[in-house]
């Protein structure tokens, strides 16, 4: 009996464990089932939630969008990549120049008190323009005796006449045909003299033998450019040859260069010279040896090369100081300005326009590409493009790394 009831109870709490672990075996099913399909319905969320990111994040790598206001905000410039001769060539440094006939120190013939002054400093003006009007007494003297003079003249001339027909007649002596002679011829000379007298004053000779008197004469300037100084004030006396103004015409500066003793067996006419200024560090100017001096400087110890330009635009000033390279053979390859290169590690990248996709009104897009690097002379970098890069590219030559930092913005807004 009691056998029995052992059994029995053993048969009965192994029958209450096996339906206590069925349950918790179907929850734990059920459950893990659940969990993933929450997690599948996550990773779908999530999913779907990283490919909306990326839809509003639309930019590629390397490239970077930009508005046109932004760009001008940043300083952006671009230019088409350009060819420069780099190397190969003889270090050089100096000035620009005024040949002298280019430049005017313009003072007055006659003394006198400044009446007017018409120009200030900085003002164009043409060959012949008045700059001011002078004013004195002596300047009244002058035409006063012309006018005198060149009346008497008439009657002496007159009578010189009368006196010349008498003795070729035989009726005068030649005693008083010589007199008359000579005081005429005496008289011409003084008019003469006047005459020329005022018409480097500026006035009207025609006039003033009809009566006309001028009570001040013009200073006129000889040369057509720009005033540089203006040195009188109204009512200041201002003696003969005294300085007044001082004119340049800037549209013919020449660049004056110090080449060292080393250097100077490998400098000839005609040779082509690049430079800049630092008014326009971007831009490599030309020029064109004309002459090479015959006389050296003792410190340094240098000639002095002078070469033609091009200051059409006027630009340029007289007394820049410039850095330059004689060509000694032609080298020409792809440069670009030393602002433009951006540097990671080792490597060298540009940006250039990307011209080749449609974007929406006012807006820009920047592409960065690498770049091989070569010589660097004054101020550019030569560089080789990728294969799949054509050479009439834009690229910005100014903001470079403004463009950078937008891009590594870009790119960390995006990751976030």
């Amino acid at each position: 009996m009691k056998n029995i009831l052992l059994v029995s109870t053993v048969l009965f709490t192994l029958m209450f464990m096996s339906c206590k672990d069925a349950p918790k075996s179907e929850l734990g099913h059920n459950e893990a089932e659940s969990v993933s399909q929450t997690e599948e319905g996550g990773e779908d969320a999530h999913g779907n939630e990283g490919r909306n990111e990326k839809e509003g994040h639309s930019e590629e790598e390397g490239v970077v969008e930009l508005t046109r206001q932004q760009a001008e905000t940043i300083g952006l410039k671009v230019k088409p990549l350009e060819q420069k001769s780099l190397g190969n060539s003889i270090k050089v440094s100096g000035q620009l120049e005024l040949f002298p006939q280019d430049r005017a120190n313009i003072s007055p013939f006659v003394g006198g008190n400044v009446r007017t002054i018409n120009v200030i400093e900085g003002d164009k003006v043409s060959k012949g323009q008045v700059l001011a009007y002078l004013e004195h007494p002596d300047i009244i003297s002058m035409q006063q005796e012309f006018q005198e003079k060149n009346d008497e003249l008439v009657f002496l001339k007159q009578d010189f006449e009368r006196k010349q027909t008498l003795y070729d007649k035989g009726v005068s002596s030649g005693k008083e045909y010589q007199m008359a002679q000579s005081k005429f011829r005496s008289t011409t000379s003084s008019v003469n003299a006047l005459k020329a007298k005022l018409r480097l004053l500026g006035l009207n000779t025609d006039k003033i033998a009809e009566g006309q008197i001028y009570s001040t004469v013009p200073i006129t300037t000889p040369i057509g450019g720009y005033v540089d100084e203006v040195i009188v004030s109204l009512g200041d006396y201002v003696a003969p040859q005294s300085k007044m103004f001082m004119v340049s015409d800037n549209s013919e500066l020449h660049v004056d260069l110090k080449v060292y003793e080393k250097d100077v067996s490998k400098v000839k006419l005609g040779q082509q010279i690049f430079f800049t200024v630092t008014a326009k560090p971007d831009e490599l100017l030309k020029a064109k040896v004309h002459s090479i001096g015959k006389t050296f400087e003792t410190d340094p110890k240098a000639l002095h090369v002078h070469a033609d330009m091009d200051n059409k635009n006027g630009d340029l000033l007289p007394g820049m100081y410039v850095e330059g390279r004689i060509v000694q053979g032609e080298k020409m390859g792809f440069a670009v300005p030393e602002a433009a290169i951006i540097k990671e590690g080792d490597q060298s990248f540009i940006f250039i326009l990307d011209e080749d996709k449609e974007m929406e009104a006012g807006k820009m897009k920047f592409k960065m590409i690498p770049v091989s690097t070569g010589i660097t002379d004054l101020g550019f970098v030569e560089v080789s493009l990728p294969a799949e890069v054509t050479t009439d590219v834009k690229v910005v030559i100014n903001g470079a790394y403004n463009l950078s930092s937008e891009m590594v913005k870009g790119e960390l807004e995006h990751d976030h």
